[in-house]
């Protein structure tokens, strides 16, 4: 038997023998209902941030919350669950990104491409903000997290280096660099 949690992810609950099979997330303590209830928005508009794709950014949440009910017994913390879905999704973010910059340049290789907006554009973002995103979105990438997980997700300074597996010293040079050159890029627009 299965039980259907919230969002769609799948926990065995009681095996055909009519044994109890208790989940890895039980076994921990973990609550991933209870995780997704109350951060998959927040990580979902991460996600959006960093692969800019709705669709895709919610597959990227949905596969931080499986992976951290596959992996939840081998958690030392419970509370670092939320600390746990933020690396995934950065992680698998940027792997996201790896695999479109391969097949863009593929096809920029097959055919030029034809830039076309996503037909919800309007409706996800205001226009005064494309123009900050694109700026944003001209940062290298350490630098493009990194403000995003400060200023859209509003993370501490040390969650960004836990998520991000740098120490807080380099969140803050690496912000303010980023500032810096946004600054400029704007600048240079307006």
């Amino acid at each position: 038997m299965t039980t259907i949690l919230t969002g769609g992810i799948k926990a065995p609950s009681v095996r055909q023998d009519g044994g109890s099979h208790v989940a890895p997330a039980a076994r921990t303590g973990v609550d991933v209902a209870g995780l997704y209830a109350a951060h998959r928005l927040a990580l979902v508009r991460l996600a959006v941030l960093l692969v800019d794709d709705v669709a895709l950014a919610e597959d990227v949440v949905q596969d931080a919350f499986i992976q951290l009910h596959r992996r939840a017994d081998r958690l030392d913390d419970p509370g670092a669950a939320v600390g746990y879905l933020r690396v995934s999704v950065v992680n698998t973010a940027r792997s996201v990104l790896r695999r479109r910059r391969t097949v863009r340049s593929f096809l920029a290789r097959a055919s030029p491409p034809a830039h076309v907006a996503a037909a919800d554009r309007d409706v996800l973002r205001h226009e005064e903000h494309d123009e900050v995103i694109a700026a944003v979105r001209d940062l290298p990438p350490r630098q493009q997290e990194v403000l995003i997980m400060r200023y859209w997700s509003d993370l501490s300074e040390r969650q960004i280096a836990q998520a991000l597996g740098i120490s807080e010293g380099t969140v803050k040079s690496t912000a303010s660099r980023a500032l810096d050159k946004l600054e400029s890029i704007l600048g240079a627009t307006r």
